[in-house]
């Protein structure tokens, strides 16, 4: 029996992040081996034997830690690129308020210096799109994070619908003699875009005369197959984020929920997850007074799904890992601070079912550390997107005789 284009990871300490296989082994660090083929998981066992006619790359981990390829579930890299200006700035359509239509994908530069900035922090996805200066938006999508073509590396698309609410549209639109300059007006917008949009997919195929790009866009919305991502900072915000999204009966993200420790039960009560961050980054703005690290573990342990967002390039997408040992520094657990990293993302995310977790099955993204990636001193040793290698360290030997040794 030959087995070809496989890759063995051996002697390896995995974090799988897999609630079966820590049940299944009764451990959440797993001694052991990682079977890959065609890109994929193929087994995560304490011991893989191949027959000896298999034909299969291997890397010694020398015991280091093995763990998911960490995902970044909300940020602007590629968008907003470094060190480009206005020039490399498509981050906001600042010109209308309601822009559903527009799609981040065409705007991604993988180029952007942040893409390799995010492989060698061993992240392998990251939730990219608009900015928060209008209302709407437009689509995220999820991509990896290694690659040249856009349309190669689409994880999810569409992955959510950006909505804003507070500070930013009101600051970009004031002194424009239009709306919105309130945050009554911000929330009396989104509505009434809202009521337009269900009665155009409501209607019949017959009954709509003109195909609408603008009204299409919310399609994935209104059968929740993605999410409203809501740029909210303040406790009033939060609020109105979570009394629109009932009244249209829609899934949403509360993305930064800066003031979220403010009312941890009541965001609890409503079911939405928290994407919170960045707390590594100025209180430039009055609605980010009260932005803490505390915030993430005060969520947590009231019940809600969090993750951490670097919001880049608001705060570096390197410092992703860091951000959440802050986090865990303040009272979020350890152990929330690895899914906030991993499988939290994923499922915020809707991407779950491929990435977050070392599952059979699952694309073997998978990013190996000298030591917790939490602590400022780890090195991300190698990271893996689709079974290839796509960073390793210097501490990484070369190939010899089909075998790679981490020292």
């Amino acid at each position: 029996m030959v087995i070809d284009n496989m890759l063995l990871l051996e002697n390896a300490a995995i974090r799988s992040m897999s609630d079966v296989l820590c049940k299944q082994y009764k451990t959440d660090i797993l001694e052991g081996s990682i079977l890959i083929k065609d890109g994929k998981i193929l087994e995560v066992s304490p011991n893989i034997e191949l027959p000896q006619s298999a034909d299969c790359m291997k890397i010694d981990v020398n015991h280091h830690l093995v763990m998911p390829g960490l995902i970044e579930s909300h940020c602007h890299m590629g968008i907003t690129e470094e060190k480009k200006g206005q020039e490399g700035d498509d981050c906001n359509e600042t010109v209308h308020p309601i822009t559903p239509m527009l799609r981040a994908i065409d705007a991604i530069n993988t180029m952007d210096a942040a893409f390799a900035d995010a492989v060698r922090a061993g992240i392998t996805s990251a939730n990219i799109g608009p900015g928060s200066a209008n209302v709407v938006g437009g689509q995220f999508a999820v991509v990896k994070t290694s690659g040249r073509r856009i349309d190669d590396l689409i994880l999810k698309f569409p992955s959510a619908m950006k909505v804003a609410f507070g500070e930013n549209p009101k600051v970009n639109y004031a002194g424009m003699n239009t709306s919105p300059v309130t945050r009554m007006a911000i929330a009396g917008m989104l509505r009434n875009e809202l009521v337009s949009a269900r009665q155009y997919l409501q209607k019949s195929e017959w009954e709509n005369e003109d195909f609408s790009l603008h009204y299409e866009a919310w399609r994935p919305v209104f059968e929740k197959k993605i999410p409203l991502k809501a740029h909210v900072h303040r406790v009033d915000d939060i609020f109105t984020a979570i009394r629109i999204a009932k009244e249209f009966d829609l899934k949403m993200t509360l993305d930064h929920c800066s003031e979220g420790h403010l009312i941890a039960q009541e965001i609890a009560a409503s079911g939405f997850p928290a994407i919170v961050g960045p707390d590594l980054a100025t209180r430039n703005k009055i609605e980010v007074q009260n932005v803490a690290f505390k915030t993430a573990g005060i969520l947590a342990q009231a019940g809600v799904i969090v993750s951490v967002t670097t919001d880049h390039p608001v705060s570096l997408i390197q410092s992703l890992p860091l951000c959440v040992g802050l986090c865990v520094k303040q009272g979020l657990s350890m152990e929330d601070g690895f899914k906030a990293l991993t499988i939290n993302a994923a499922k915020i995310c809707g991407i779950s079912e491929r990435v977050g977790s070392l599952e059979p099955g699952k694309d073997a993204d998978i990013a190996i550390f000298d030591d917790n990636p939490m602590k400022i001193f780890t090195r991300t040793l190698m990271t893996l997107i689709d079974g290839k290698i796509v960073y390793r360290d210097a501490a990484v030997s070369d190939v010899d005789c089909g075998k790679i040794v981490i020292v």
